[in-house]
């Protein structure tokens, strides 16, 4: 009779917030992204996190700034632990810094952590004074034959 495959759970020892109450990080600088091993290294696969509703403070007038992101990568050997990201993320609400400087920060945090193949990352900020900014990083090399979808997050284009 042959064994039955079993399935391995990841290994999630290191992870010190998912799981647990987890205070807010007071600044970016304080927050910690966390990674597990990637589930499926053989494959080349993307993986999309979507944030619709960022903030962060203009560093000058300190009114908010309000921003959709959308962060598409391809893992190598880790994948993102998400609660590590929504609270990375949830750290720029009182932070000050420009549009492209979140956007990079983020972005190159990211790949600091995870090391992935390829990242891509876009950020669609609201207007301000009447004009919109997106700011758009990637990294990499996308894989042959990967599907890589449209970020899906049509222009500005105001009232109407």
């Amino acid at each position: 009779m042959a064994k039955k495959p079993t399935k391995t759970k990841p290994k999630t020892r290191t992870l010190n917030q998912l799981g647990r109450k987890t205070a807010l990080p007071a600044s970016p600088d304080k927050a910690v992204l966390e990674r597990v091993a990637n589930p499926q290294p053989g494959e080349a696969y993307l993986v999309r996190f979507a944030c619709p509703e960022f903030t962060s403070l203009c560093p000058v007038t300190g009114q908010p700034d309000f921003a959709h992101l959308v962060i598409d990568y391809v893992p190598g050997k880790w994948i993102l632990e998400s609660k590590s990201l929504k609270l990375f993320l949830a750290s720029f609400r009182n932070h000050g810094a420009f549009h492209e400087d979140c956007t990079l920060t983020i972005a190159k945090r990211i790949k600091t952590a995870i090391r992935p193949k390829w990242i891509r990352m876009g950020g669609y900020w609201y207007p301000r004074g009447g004009i919109p900014i997106d700011v758009f990083y990637q990294w990499g090399k996308v894989p042959k034959d990967l599907w890589i979808p449209d970020q899906g997050v049509p222009p500005y284009r105001g009232r109407g």
